[in-house]
């Protein structure tokens, strides 16, 4: 694979064009943890979702490799799909994280990747790779944006500078 800004710019499209499928995905993870963990989650929408794509694609470090990441997951094939299991878990864990931004962020959305993925499958005719994709999309996200009661205020945990 060759990465280049062209390539970056056609996946940045192809994953801003992905709304329709992954904003459901995150509102759904959203809806699972929130009763989970007995706290009322915020939906996101089609704009909140296209302008984090644009947040990240905008930091030219982080866009290369979500754009690789991206392309990766898309083509990623194994015949029989099981033996491919654990690199296209891995792939969509590291592109969740990537997404969500820093610490302890980038942990919550490796670790939301997995919610989102055993609640995300793609049918015969695609890549194996391509419901890792959308759960990492949907977990990246959902991670990143604002809506979970604990992102409301400041943390009691941060301490004041002199």
């Amino acid at each position: 694979m060759h990465v280049t800004p062209a390539v970056v710019a056609q996946e940045y499209e192809w994953v801003r064009d992905r709304a329709d499928v992954v904003v459901p995905l995150v509102n759904e993870t959203r809806d699972h943890l929130g009763d989970t963990f007995g706290v009322d989650v915020a939906h996101i929408d089609g704009s909140a979702y296209r302008d984090t794509m644009a947040a990240v694609f905008a930091d030219g470090d982080r866009a290369v490799n979500v754009a690789a990441l991206i392309r990766l997951l898309r083509t990623l094939d194994v015949e029989g799909d099981y033996p491919g299991f654990v690199v296209d878990e891995l792939l969509g864990r590291e592109l969740a994280g990537m997404l969500a931004g820093d610490q302890p962020l980038r942990l919550l959305a490796e670790a939301t990747f997995h919610v989102a993925d055993v609640r995300t499958h793609g049918d015969e005719s695609e890549a194996a790779g391509a419901d890792d994709l959308d759960a990492a999309l949907a977990a990246g996200v959902q991670t990143r944006l604002p809506g979970w009661p604990w992102q409301e205020g400041p943390s009691p945990f941060a301490l004041e500078g002199e």
